[in-house]
């Protein structure tokens, strides 16, 4: 039988340059995991994982191998919490003064045609990130497919009036998850952005939810400055939200470009 060999620990070696790095870590991890819904259900998802920690000026370098190793054990409880309780457990296991975890996912959100009641899933582009260390905060975005419709075309033409695909990106800092308190989670932002449009997407409509949807719109009309303006309010008026931004874009229908509008706020 032989010896087992004891191999050099050379991430351990001291280093004499004196240069603390801010972030060293993994980005660009595909990994599969279990997401939470504020309902208590849950839906399986692939994210992309960047992780990151401080490295100590006289460390010569991290273990990177432990980074998938946090990941793998937290992979089928992630949300806004689990997220922090990552970066907390990532920060512990290399013995680090920060850690930060971001995770770019893919969530499919449940949406019920208006009049026919059809069930269809639509996809959200979303981020989850948090930082442990000596400022901890959680960050929540979502990038959300709405209709908005022309205010002033509707005001200028006989009949009709052109409507366009739009897309709300809300990113915030939750004053609530690191306080050990219910937070926002992503599907309330969805929601938000729902409300600020003329119409919500939907994959699957019928001919009557097509009627309604189309009526619904023409008798909300939008410019992009009123679905970034009617975001904020909402956003404002909610104190677990510490700092926001947005940004609406327009793929418009009648134009060779995009409408955009953009803000950002912070309660200090």
């Amino acid at each position: 039988m032989s010896a087992v060999r004891v191999l050099p620990d050379v991430q351990e070696e001291e280093d004499t340059r004196g240069v603390l790095l801010n972030e060293v870590g993994i980005a660009g991890l595909s990994y599969p995991v279990t997401v939470l819904g504020p309902d208590g259900t849950t839906q399986s998802t692939v994210a992309e994982a960047e992780m990151t920690v401080s490295l100590a000026e006289s460390v010569r370098g991290t273990h990177m191998s432990r980074f998938v190793e946090v990941l793998h054990d937290a992979r089928e409880t992630i949300g806004p919490s689990a997220c922090l309780a990552l970066a907390r457990t990532l920060r512990d296991r290399l013995d680090a003064e920060e850690a930060r975890v971001r995770l770019d996912l893919p969530l499919f959100v449940e949406r019920r045609a208006p009049v026919s009641d059809q069930r269809s899933l639509m996809r959200v582009d979303c981020r989850l990130e948090a930082r442990s260390g000596t400022d901890e905060r959680v960050v929540i975005g979502v990038s959300v497919p709405v209709t908005s419709l022309c205010p002033c075309s509707k005001e200028i033409s006989d009949y009709g009036a052109h409507s366009q695909r739009g897309r709300v990106d809300i990113e915030i800092d939750d004053a609530a998850w690191s306080q050990g308190r219910p937070g926002i989670w992503p599907e309330e932002l969805v929601a938000i952005a729902d409300q600020a449009a003329s119409a919500p997407i939907f994959p699957l409509l019928k001919r009557v939810d097509e009627r309604h949807v189309t009526m619904a719109a023409y008798d909300k009309p939008a410019f992009v400055e009123d679905l970034a303006r009617d975001t904020a309010v909402a956003l404002r008026e909610d104190p677990r939200v510490a700092a926001f931004s947005v940004a609406v874009s327009n793929a418009e229908s009648i134009h060779d470009h995009e409408a955009v509008a953009r803000l950002r706020w912070s309660r200090t």
